[in-house]
């Protein structure tokens, strides 16, 4: 893997959900109890993603061995794959027999629910003060932080460097009449080049809208009010129906699926398109297009803004348990832990001392320059996950219709939740 492909990392996994060998913990089944009542547990049990074949389990494994000699509790370790996860997740849950930490893309319903430690309860101090402002922000729930991240992806514009030079550009845009003059004298090229690769289609159409609205000063919230229909919404929308009506972007963008946009981007026939991990590390392998990341353009030339996702190592809540599962944490958020893990799975740092540590790499440079004010979803919003299947299933019908109609459908989706 190259330092590009260490940039960033997909994290695609759906809504709440884990893992079918259920119970094993040996400390009791998640009730929301407090934790400190009933035998003490000897043991607890972490439920964790598979991010990938060749780091995920050999890192878990490892830390599991350094538990034990640090705490003196054993730690029971299942990898699922996120094609699974989800389902099976629910499954354990909806039979009482969550594991005390659980690794997934959603917590808040858990909080809202009382099943979910908070760090008061069972993260020190110190690790908490080091976690980046952003990812506390959005893992508190009702005052509360329970959403603990473990790694974090942010994006960035990917643009190729050999149709913008062939096209006599020579910066990547910093506005958006950047953009769109760019993605003209692009297409202007002929030859099937097209100008900028919009996904708008069910895949994630919400993470393509928010890179847009959080760069034109635009919210999924605001404090407890939706404003998905807001001005700042409407004329993003608006903006990227006349890209499309300009013959600016590939056809029908509405039912584009994010992937369908990186196949574009790797042809070497795309002059712009929102990227992250995946896409670098494909197209370091096949070598076949010149392309560099940067910041994404702003509708009014300030500072740019990131749409960051993150993953939650959450803690349930089991009568005996406290105590084992702050030792989990005590160790999982020293920094030669929790780096070393998002170092070797390619992802960014959710700490102030992680991105220290890799401050020094240039190619992180875009990333974390715009990490700790990276913007994410309502993730703390426990009708988030409905709320995002609405924009997904809807979005794209901007495309045919009325931005203005389309958000405020969707607005009055998310405000019936």
């Amino acid at each position: 893997m190259t330092k590009k492909s260490l940039v960033l990392a997909a994290l695609t996994a759906s809504s709440l959900g884990l893992a079918a060998c259920g119970g094993g913990t040996g400390a009791g089944n998640a009730d929301g109890g407090d934790g400190g009542d009933g035998e003490q547990a000897t043991s607890i049990k972490l439920v964790a993603a598979e991010y990938s074949k060749d780091n995920t389990k050999a890192f878990w494994d490892e830390f599991a061995k350094k538990y034990k000699e640090e705490s003196g509790y054993d730690l029971e370790v299942q990898i699922i794959s996120w094609d699974n996860i989800d389902q099976q997740s629910s499954t354990m849950i909806q039979n009482n027999q969550a594991p005390d930490i659980l690794n997934l893309n959603a917590y808040a319903s858990y909080a809202k629910d009382g099943l979910l430690w908070s760090a008061e309860d069972v993260i020190p101090q110190e690790s908490q003060e080091d976690i980046l402002d952003t990812f506390v922000k959005y893992g508190t729930y009702d005052g509360k932080f329970y959403g603990f991240p473990d790694l974090a992806s942010a994006r960035a514009l990917f643009y190729n460097t050999e149709l913008f030079e062939k096209a006599g550009i020579n910066e990547p845009p910093k506005t958006w009449d950047e953009l769109r003059d760019a993605a003209q004298k692009i297409t202007d090229l002929g030859d099937g080049n097209i100008g900028y690769a919009l996904p708008l289609g069910p895949e994630e159409s919400q993470g393509e809208f928010s890179m847009w609205l959080f760069n034109n000063g635009g919210m999924w919230k605001d404090g407890d009010s939706w404003t998905i229909n807001s001005a700042e919404n409407v004329e993003t929308l608006e903006f990227l129906k006349k890209l499309d009506e300009d013959g600016l972007t590939q056809n029908n963008p509405g039912r584009t699926n994010r992937a369908d946009a990186f196949d574009l981007f790797k042809s070497g026939k795309v002059g712009m398109v929102v990227g992250f991990s995946p896409l670098a590390a494909q197209l370091d392998e096949d070598g076949t297009v010149d392309y560099e990341p940067a910041p994404f353009p702003t509708n009014n030339g300030g500072e740019s803004q990131t749409f960051g996702v993150t993953d939650y190592l959450m803690a349930f809540k089991k009568d005996g348990n406290q105590d084992a599962v702050k030792k989990f944490y005590e160790l999982y958020y020293q920094p030669d832990q929790v780096n070393t893990f998002i170092e070797k799975e390619g992802f960014l740092p959710v700490t102030e001392s992680g991105v220290e540590r890799f401050s020094d790499n240039e190619d992180l440079k875009v990333y974390l320059e715009t990490l700790p004010n990276a913007q994410l979803t309502p993730t703390d919003d426990p009708t988030w996950d409905k709320v995002k299947l609405a924009v997904q299933q809807n979005l794209g019908a901007a495309m045919d219709g009325d931005p203005k109609d389309v958000l405020d459908k969707l607005q009055q989706t998310a405000e019936q939740q």
